[in-house]
């Protein structure tokens, strides 16, 4: 395989021209005509609701702008101070498995946050990457999201991918239920006194994929 080229957009991306620009790149990858992608970015804040969103968990839906989109899972915020990796794939030449392949991706978010020295650890039932805060006064652990998960596949490439808290806004996830679980909230690496930037994390980012990928 050609080697991944590596993408990195200065400002924010409009959310629709970044499906279409996924669209045409997946589609070019699979023709063999581009190598495949890793695209960081950020957005300007918006919702998005994937194909498994409840309309319920719109908390507040004049708040931002919100999107359908074709990426697997339910609400997500999306914003200034979080990075975005859009992950286009050709799982033709790598293998065709989309639970291995999001695996994959749950690695490579725990091991970009072990760059930072924080553990992010899965959870059945959970989609996403969470970071365990300590216990309660009832004895109950305080789980906290740092990382979201939202792929799809198509004649299996892939494209959306993932997003990590770098320093957002968290209250602009109060406008919907993060992925359906009201019970647990957000953080971020600079919430859990990390300072870090983007620039960091995409260092990590780069460094960490090839190890997994």
């Amino acid at each position: 395989m050609a080697e991944v080229e590596w993408k990195i957009s200065d400002t924010p991306v409009d959310y629709d021209e970044a499906v279409d620009i996924m669209e045409a790149r997946a589609a070019e990858i699979l023709d063999g005509r581009t190598p495949e992608l890793v695209w960081l970015l950020e957005h300007p804040p918006l919702y998005t609701a994937g194909t498994s969103a409840n309309s319920v968990d719109l908390l507040t839906p004049d708040r931002f702008p919100v999107y359908k989109t074709g990426r697997g899972g339910e609400y997500t915020y999306h914003g200034p101070g979080q990075r975005v990796a859009y992950v286009m794939l050709n799982l033709n030449e790598r293998t065709r498995d989309v639970r291995a392949y999001v695996r994959n991706l749950e690695e490579w978010i725990i091991q970009t946050l072990g760059e930072f020295s924080i553990t992010g650890e899965r959870r059945d039932g959970r989609v996403g990457i969470w970071v365990d805060r300590g216990a309660n006064s009832d004895g109950s652990r305080i789980e906290n999201k740092i990382a979201a998960i939202g792929v799809r596949v198509r004649r299996w490439v892939t494209f959306h991918g993932i997003s990590i808290n770098v320093e957002p806004e968290l209250e602009h996830f109060s406008g919907i239920v993060p992925c359906g679980i009201a019970e647990h909230g957000v953080t971020s690496l600079v919430d859990l006194g990390i300072p870090a930037t983007t620039t960091d994390v995409d260092v990590a980012l780069r460094k960490t994929f090839g190890e997994v990928f």
